[in-house]
């Protein structure tokens, strides 16, 4: 039987972030497009979950944005392929960035669901993740998104769709 706890055979990855609490607070003084392109143009940390997930905003505008991340193996599953739950906090990520590209400056939002269809596996191999995300229907009370994850081949790895509560912050 192997030690898990082998040094020779063990690997790791360090997550560092910044402040959440800051960020959060200078983003309710934000419209959301400003925001995220602040995210985008680093004049603004990102959240810890990107760093954590290894995903990062590359591209917004008002109703649309895109994302990149970078599986690794620490984000196996028993099975040997990235974890579903990273491609489905992927697509979260770009349908809630999405609705906040609509909102002014005190407004938030959080996701009431999301329905996510898996099409093939992640593995290492596929290559940097670009999710896109674009907005359906925006609205004061509740929006509607829509997203694509595709491999660095091209290739269509999962869809999603959600609805987002939006509320003042």
């Amino acid at each position: 039987m192997t030690d898990l706890h082998d040094a020779a055979s063990e690997r790791s990855r360090l997550v560092r972030w910044d402040d959440p609490i800051a960020v959060a607070e200078k983003a309710k003084t934000m419209s959301g497009i400003d925001f995220l392109q602040a995210l985008i143009d680093g004049t603004i940390a990102p959240p810890p979950i990107a760093n954590l997930m290894r995903m990062r905003a590359i591209s917004a505008e008002v109703g649309t944005v895109t994302f990149e991340c970078d599986p690794d193996e620490s984000m196996y599953n028993p099975i040997g392929t990235v974890h579903g739950g990273l491609v489905c906090t992927l697509l979260d990520t770009v349908l809630g960035c999405v609705t906040q590209t609509t909102l002014p400056a005190g407004q938030g939002y959080t996701s009431l669901d999301i329905t996510v269809s898996y099409l093939r596996p992640v593995l290492r191999s596929s290559g940097p993740l670009t999710a896109v995300g674009r907005i359906v229907k925006p609205g004061s009370r509740a929006a509607f998104a829509e997203g694509t994850v595709h491999d660095a081949a091209g290739k269509l790895v999962a869809t999603a769709t959600s609805t987002l509560l939006v509320f003042p912050v």
